[in-house]
C-alpha cells in the first residue's frame, strides 16, 4: 500500500473504527454498563500539544480498541464474536500498520486510550521544486512508559541487523530521538522516526516532524491546544464522542487536490466533526466556523420536505429542502473563493452548464424558493434522474418554466404535449435517423425531457416512465418508505433538509468517482456494513454552520 493510500486508510479507520462489527448497535447500547453506553465520552484529544496550530487535519480516536472491542461484544452473540474479533484485529493492524510494530505483541501492553493522527505540514522543506513532502505524525498515549520505551528498544534491535536499514540515534532538548533510515531508497516508508515523551510515544515519517512536536509542547504558542481557532472549535462539540477530527479546510483542500496553496500560521476556517453512538449506526456532528455570510439562520422545517412524495422510493442519490437560491448562496460563501475544494465545486457546475448550455444559478437557482427535491434512480446500467420544484408566483415560477421550454426549442428540441394519466406532460424530443442503408430508414423520437404539473409543483425527469411513477405511485415514494424513515431518525429536528443515498444500491455508481473510490476502498470495513448515508444541516449560529451525517449500519 502506498504511503498516501495508507494516511487515507489511517484517517477514515480511525472515525469508523465502530463500524467493523455488523451486530446491532441498538442492542449494545441497551445493555452495556461502559461509559460509552452514552454514545462517547466527554473528553477531547491531549495530544493536540504535539500539533502545530496550522495543521491541515488531525484525527483523533479517543477510546483504547480493545475497549472498544469489549463493549461491542457486550450485545454481540456468541457467535459473532469471532467475526468482531477478527475485524478488530484488522483494524488494530491497520492503525498502526506503518510502525513497524505487531500489534498484540509489542504495542497493546502499554497502549493507552488515545490515537491521534495529524498532517503537521504539506511541505517539510517548503521547496516545491523536488515535489511536495507532507510530515505526519502519530500520537499514541502509554499507560506504561517504561514498557512502551523497553518494547521499542527490542524492537529496533531486530531492525537493525537487517542489511537494508539503518538506526540514528539523537538527542533533542532532552529527548532520545530513533531514526530508521532505508538505505535502498531516499523516500518516507512509514512511521520510522520515533520518540517516548512522558505518557506519549511519538511516531513520524521524518525525524524533523519529532523535533517540531517536541517545540509546539514547549513553545505553547505553535501548538494546536492553544489555538483560539481550535478553542473556538471545540466549543462547537457537546455530545459524547468517540473521535473527533479538525479540518483546516483550505490546508487540506491543498492536500487533496496537489495544490500549492501557502500555510498560514492562523487556522481561518475550520470544520470540526465528532464521531458518537446512536441505535443503528453512527452519528458525525460536524461545526464550521470562520465562514462568510449571515451570523445566524435558523433551520427552517420541522418534518421532511412534501415535495419527497414524488421521488420514487428506489431513488439512490436525494437532496431535498427549501429555497434552492439560498443554498446555492451558502455554497458560495461556505469556502474560500480560492479554496481548491471551492475550484472543483464551480468546476463542476461550470461543467454541467456547458453541457446543458444554460445558466443555473440564474435560470433554475434563483426561481426556486419553495420545496425543492432532486433524486437519480438506477435505470439498467444509467441513472436516470427527477427533479420537484415547489411553485410559487411570488418568484415568476411559471416564467422559468416557460423559459426552460423556450431554451429547449432553441437547442434544437421539439416541445409538444403528451396525455399523462388524467393530465399533460410536456416533451423535449429529439429526431434521429437510424439505418444501416438507405433503403431501411427510420426514424427514432429521443426523449431528452419531460415536465409536468403536479399539484402545486412542477416536476422535471429525462424518463417518462420516472415522471409516470411520480404520478401514479405516489404511495410508493421516497417520503413513504421504511428505508427512508431508518435513515433519518437520528437526525435532530428542525433542520434544512436531506442529503440521502441509499449505498447499498449506489455503491458501484459512486465507484466511478475517484475520489469517492479511494475513501470507499480506504473504509472498507464501514461501507461494507453501511446501508445507507444521510446528511443534514442545522443552519448556523454566531458564524458556525452545523450539520449532521447519520451512518445507518446493517443490522
Amino acid at each position: 500500500m502506498k504511503f498516501r493510500s495508507f494516511i487515507l486508510s489511517l484517517i477514515l479507520a480511525s472515525i469508523i473504527v465502530l463500524s467493523l462489527t455488523g451486530v446491532s448497535i441498538s442492542q449494545i447500547i441497551k445493555n452495556s454498563p461502559l461509559t460509552l453506553k452514552g454514545g462517547g465520552l466527554n473528553i477531547t484529544p491531549s495530544a493536540t500539544i504535539f500539533v502545530p496550530q496550522q495543521s491541515p487535519l488531525m484525527v483523533s480516536l479517543l477510546t483504547n480498541p480493545d475497549r472498544l472491542e469489549a463493549f461491542l461484544n457486550l450485545g454481540n452473540p456468541l457467535g459473532k464474536r469471532a467475526k468482531t474479533q477478527q475485524d478488530f484485529t484488522q483494524l488494530k493492524n491497520s492503525l498502526l500498520a506503518k510502525t513497524g510494530l505487531n500489534y498484540n505483541q509489542q504495542i497493546k501492553p502499554w497502549l493507552g486510550e488515545e490515537i491521534t493522527f495529524a498532517i503537521t505540514s504539506l511541505d517539510l522543506d517548503r521547496d516545491q521544486e523536488n515535489g511536495f513532502q507532507p510530515g505526519y505524525l502519530l500520537a499514541v498515549t502509554t499507560k506504561n512508559a517504561d514498557l512502551a520505551k523497553s518494547f521499542l528498544q527490542s524492537s529496533y534491535s531486530e531492525k537493525a541487523l537487517s542489511d537494508t536499514s539503518q538506526l540514528e540515534f539523537e538527542t533533542y532538548k532532552g529527548v532520545n530521538l530513533i531514526n530508521q533510515i532505508n538505505l535502498n531508497s531516499s523516500k518516507n516508508q512509514g512511521f520510522m522516526a520515533r520518540a517516548v515523551v512522558g505518557n506519549y510515544v511519538l511516531f513520524a515519517n521524518n525525524i524533523n516532524v519529532l523535533k517540531n512536536a517536541i517545540n509546539n509542547v514547549q513553545a505553547v504558542n505553535l501548538n494546536l491546544k492553544n489555538s483560539p481557532a481550535y478553542q473556538s472549535a471545540l466549543v462547537t462539540i457537546k455530545d459524547p464522542r468517540i473521535g473527533i477530527a479538525v479540518v483546516n479546510l483550505p490546508a487540506i483542500s491543498a492536500w487533496i487536490t496537489h495544490q500549492p496553496i501557502p500555510e498560514t500560521p492562523d487556522l481561518e476556517q475550520i470544520l470540526t466533526v465528532s464521531l458518537g453512538i446512536k441505535p443503528q449506526g453512527l452519528i458525525a456532528q460536524t461545526a464550521l466556523i470562520g465562514v462568510s455570510g449571515e451570523a445566524q439562520q435558523k433551520p427552517t422545517l420541522n418534518a421532511p420536505v412534501t415535495a419527497l412524495a414524488l421521488i420514487p422510493s428506489e431513488s439512490v442519490l436525494t437532496a431535498a429542502g427549501v429555497d434552492l437560491n439560498h443554498l446555492w448562496e451558502q455554497i458560495e460563501t461556505g469556502l474560500e473563493s480560492d479554496s481548491p475544494l471551492q475550484l472543483l465545486f464551480n468546476q463542476g457546475i461550470t461543467n454541467l452548464e456547458k453541457s446543458l448550455n444554460i445558466n443555473l444559478p440564474e435560470e433554475i437557482f434563483a426561481y426556486i424558493k419553495g420545496e425543492y427535491a432532486l433524486a437519480t434512480v438506477p435505470n439498467k446500467h444509467q441513472l436516470d434522474w427527477i427533479f420537484v420544484a415547489e411553485k410559487n408566483a411570488d418568484f415568476n415560477t411559471q416564467t422559468a418554466i416557460d423559459h426552460l421550454d423556450k431554451l429547449a426549442e432553441n437547442e434544437g428540441y421539439s416541445v409538444g404535449n403528451l396525455p399523462l394519466f388524467d393530465r399533460t406532460m410536456k416533451l423535449w424530443t429529439k429526431l434521429e435517423t437510424t439505418g444501416k442503408n438507405k433503403r431501411l430508414i427510420s426514424l427514432d423520437a429521443q426523449v431528452k425531457g419531460v415536465h409536468t404539473t403536479i399539484d402545486n409543483y412542477e416536476v422535471f425527469s429525462n424518463s417518462i416512465e420516472l415522471l409516470s411513477k411520480a404520478v401514479g405511485q405516489q404511495e410508493n415514494s421516497l417520503l413513504n418508505s421504511q428505508k427512508f424513515q431508518d435513515a433519518i431518525t437520528a437526525l435532530p429536528l428542525p433542520n434544512d433538509g436531506y442529503f440521502y443515498i441509499d449505498w447499498q444500491n449506489s455503491a458501484e455508481v459512486f465507484e466511478k468517482v475517484p475520489l469517492l473510490k479511494i475513501i470507499r476502498l480506504a473504509g472498507s470495513p464501514l461501507f461494507k456494513n453501511l446501508e445507507s448515508l444521510t446528511l443534514s444541516s442545522e443552519g448556523s449560529e454566531n458564524g458556525v454552520r452545523r450539520a449532521n451525517i447519520f451512518f445507518n449500519l446493517a443490522s
